[in-house]
């Protein structure tokens, strides 16, 4: 698994710089054996679920963090099929969105998002066009600063955005955008 972190730094201090209630709902979406679920609690975030299509890497995760997993909401689903029961104030995620190839996919994933954050903030970390193309064997789609806002443009504003070089646990380079996204109010 190329994209885990020990300590997800780019996602941290972006959320962090948010200044969210620590009370604020969070979704962490293809976070199964992610340590962002780790840092929130360690941080006082007390409303945070995660999402991941791996019963094993969510199993991981909670046998991880013990008793401290009880404090959390784990869903078992693909991104593409789940239905959200009520609205995030922060929906996040690194590495899940770029798998995504295909159109119709991609806008069945916005229109999720849309639902689910009714006001809020969007981080998403994907591949950049200097990342690679492939990731674990499968296909990625590469995004711009300027290609992320256009596919979220429509519901969202970026605020933000950065490149990170994200260095694998096997000393390779992926080059990935971070971009903020808020909910535009209608």
């Amino acid at each position: 698994m190329s994209w885990t972190q020990p300590r997800p730094d780019t996602s941290l201090t972006l959320i962090n710089d948010l200044q969210l209630d620590k009370n604020a709902p969070i979704i962490d979406v293809g976070g199964g054996e992610s340590r962002l679920v780790d840092y929130l609690l360690q941080e006082g975030f007390t409303d945070i679920t995660v999402l991941d299509i791996s019963q094993t890497a969510i199993d991981r995760a909670k046998a991880r963090l013990g008793p401290l997993s009880d404090r959390v909401t784990w869903i078992v689903s693909n991104v593409l099929e789940f239905i959200p029961e009520r609205p995030y104030t922060l929906w996040h995620d690194r590495a899940t969105f770029h798998f995504l190839t295909e159109k119709q996919d991609i806008e069945k994933y916005v229109g999720i998002v849309e639902k689910c954050v009714i006001e809020g903030e969007v981080i998403l970390g994907t591949f950049s066009t200097a990342g690679p193309a492939r990731c674990s064997g499968l296909p990625v789609k590469q995004y711009d600063f300027d290609s992320i806002q256009e596919v979220f443009g429509q519901s969202f504003r970026l605020t933000r955005s950065l490149r990170v070089d994200h260095i694998t646990p096997f000393n390779t380079t992926q080059n990935f955008i971070f971009s903020n996204f808020r909910k535009v109010i209608q």
